[in-house]
């Protein structure tokens, strides 16, 4: 393809073609994936506005937490608006920029959401490990820049992808057959040989999730270590609570993750409306479970969210009462003033 037929066609649209072969289903489709919307934006929503207002909760563990409730928030919202439109207004039409720009974000969150369990697992091995140090080790402001590390670190290696991926020709036939910009399913519409994005990829991937994963296995290894070395059994309990909805989160993330990529990578038979299934409820049911993790498995942001509620509960019960008062006082003052006015 010449260089000026490339530009121009890398400047058309893409088209999403929803859930492949249940295209006349995608009003029903289209309610769970919205409910799962609803919940992530409320439990999220609640999670950040709990730690942000309970001054005991300003701890390194509930800013990691505050770190995945806002990396699901922009994960949910990168993917699942343009999903809807899709599957209730027939808006299939994306743009070129707009599709590796939600890429990009779906890519790099993903990065930061693991960088951010790895910090999350460095957390506890310090404070069931190492407790007497914790406090000078996990300042907050080392917390903030591990964050902003992770941030970083996604940024940087997802940028070059984006321009590998933006820089290959694609072919006029541009209907993706997903309900998002999914990677594979773009790339298989380049007219050109992916093969150096594909490298660099799988690359990426691999030292990313796979040192990742290795030093989160390390840390709760020591933990678990040291857990079966104490001496109470309501310690061991305890501390193994403690980080049991660290470990639902990591299963979750990476099991989950494992699975979509490596359905989208083979099909194993499976109808192709399965796999885009599988790949959809990957992106948008962790965020809406992580924040009822939380609240499930931390009693700490449990009774933060309970308090925040009671907060909220007498503070309408009290402006309902001032609006009552203000009522009757006009409606007493009327009075006064209807005689006067015969």
């Amino acid at each position: 393809m010449s260089p000026a037929n490339q530009s121009n066609t890398n400047h058309l649209p893409f088209l999403l073609t929803g859930i492949p072969d249940l295209e006349a289903l995608h009003t029903w489709i289209s309610i769970p994936f919205c409910f799962t919307y609803i919940m992530t934006l409320l439990g999220n929503g609640m999670v950040l506005l709990t730690v942000a207002l309970d001054k005991t909760l300003h701890e390194p563990m509930y800013y990691f937490i505050s770190m995945l409730a806002v990396i699901d928030l922009i994960f949910s919202t990168a993917v699942v608006p343009k999903m809807l439109a899709v599957f209730w207004l027939d808006s299939r039409e994306i743009g070129f920029e707009a599709c590796f720009i939600q890429m990009f974000f779906i890519h790099t969150f993903t990065a930061v959401e693991s960088g951010v369990l790895l910090a999350m697992s460095f957390d506890r091995y310090i404070a069931i490990c190492n407790p007497l140090r914790y406090n000078t080790i996990l300042t907050t402001s080392r917390t903030i820049r591990i964050g902003l590390l992770s941030l970083a670190r996604g940024a940087a290696v997802m940028t070059p992808l984006m321009w590998l991926l933006t820089s290959l020709p694609y072919c006029q036939t541009r209907a993706i057959p997903h309900s998002y910009c999914e990677h594979m399913a773009v790339v298989a519409l380049a007219c050109a040989d992916p093969a150096v994005s594909d490298l660099y990829s799988v690359i990426v991937a691999t030292l990313l999730v796979g040192t990742d994963s290795v030093f989160i296995t390390f840390s709760y290894g020591m933990i678990l270590r040291s857990v079966m070395r104490l001496p109470s059994q309501e310690a061991r309990l305890k501390a193994l609570r403690t980080c049991g909805s660290h470990v639902s989160i990591i299963l979750l993330f990476y099991i989950g993750g494992l699975l979509s990529m490596y359905l989208q990578m083979f099909s194993f038979g499976l109808a192709p409306h399965v796999q885009v299934l599988v790949a959809d409820f990957y992106l948008t049911v962790p965020p809406m479970l992580n924040p009822f993790i939380y609240g499930l498995k931390m009693k700490q942001i449990q009774e933060g969210i309970f308090k925040l509620l009671g907060q909220l509960v007498q503070l309408s019960v009290s402006q309902a009462e001032k609006d009552r008062s203000e009522a009757e006082r006009r409606r007493h003052h009327q009075k006064r003033i209807d005689p006067i006015v015969e």
